[in-house]
């Protein structure tokens, strides 16, 4: 088959190798289909021998941007040296097939940015508490992903978006709508993840709940679940947390069920969804005291701003349009 005319950019920045003989085995794949660029901003160390350890064939570039989301700034240097309007962002630990790759990309032809559906690729536990989230997110609407395709003429036009951000990808898409682009919501393209290590996994908690700061209505839902849940346990009882957590398994498995999940996620997925439910109602108030002590600490420094919200963007990009 032909190669599909496309980019797969990958910001990278390791402390350690944790991993690179894996991850250039895959890129060696990933470059029969794509234009391959690696911008890794990690120790000079460890630069060096990932550009020994990958493949020839894959352009192994420094960060040429600043900013304070060191991942946008491994996108912009990617974006700005991509050959192709079709370009693909990816995390380091997502895990293309090639059919899912292709149609990712034949999908660009149809809008201006997509986001596919990322699930893991094995099952330890605490893969199986943050399914719960992903499904939780699909029963309403839609997951966020470590990985989105856009047009590159698109981010040409708006200058790049936003990289002072945490939550960088939705910052993306939220530029792309910004511009009169097209969104599409491919929640049936499944598409592999690595599980994270248990302690990365639990340094993630708080930062994760620190996005819901660019979803204003999703924040106050949440930081209103543990006052309701005193609420109930002191009008109750205990046992009431039980019906509960039955309402918050059912519409998990309704995400489970949407567009296809079942033949991704196993049957007992939305079994944890109440675990990481709970999490949430803690580490959301957790966060909030992050906020008022000036931001969630990040690479030495904090970010106060988990996200530009969509008027802000529609004002910042009035003059601007992308071509339908």
């Amino acid at each position: 088959m032909t190669p599909p005319a496309a980019t797969y950019i990958l910001p990278l920045r390791w402390t350690e190798d944790c991993g690179i003989e894996a991850l250039a085995a895959y890129l060696g794949e990933v470059v029969q289909w794509a234009e391959v660029i690696v911008v890794d901003g990690s120790p000079d160390e460890v630069f060096a021998r990932h550009a020994a350890a990958l493949p020839g064939s894959v352009r192994h570039l420094r960060p040429r941007h600043s900013c304070r989301n060191g991942k946008v700034a491994g996108v912009l240097t990617g974006l700005a040296e991509a050959s192709c309007e079709r370009v693909v962002i990816a995390d380091d630990d997502v895990r293309y097939a090639e059919r899912g790759f292709r149609r990712l990309v034949d999908l660009l032809d149809e809008g201006h940015v997509v986001r596919p559906q990322n699930h893991f690729l094995s099952w330890p536990w605490h893969a199986r508490w943050d399914t719960g989230r992903t499904l939780l997110n699909r029963a309403f609407c839609s997951d966020f992903p470590g990985t989105l395709a856009v047009r590159r003429s698109v981010m040409d036009a708006s200058g790049g978006y936003d990289g002072d951000v945490l939550f960088e990808n939705l910052e993306l898409l939220r530029t792309v709508r910004a511009l009169g682009g097209t969104e599409i919501r491919a929640d049936d393209l499944f598409v592999g993840r690595i599980p994270p290590e248990t302690g990365h996994f639990g340094r993630q908690r708080v930062r994760q709940a620190y996005d819901d700061f660019a979803q204003p209505l999703r924040l106050l839902l949440e930081l209103s679940l543990l006052p309701a849940l005193i609420l109930l346990v002191r009008r109750f009882g205990a046992g009431a947390c039980l019906p509960a957590a039955a309402v918050v398994v059912g519409v998990a498995e309704r995400g489970r069920r949407r567009r296809g999940g079942r033949a991704v996620f196993p049957p007992t997925a939305a079994l944890w969804a109440p675990a990481w439910v709970a999490e949430r109602m803690l580490t959301v108030w957790a966060a909030l005291g992050m906020r008022l002590a000036g931001g969630v600490p990040y690479a030495g420094s904090r970010l106060p701003n988990a996200g530009n919200s969509p008027r802000a963007l529609r004002r910042k990009y009035a003059h601007v349009r992308v071509v339908p």
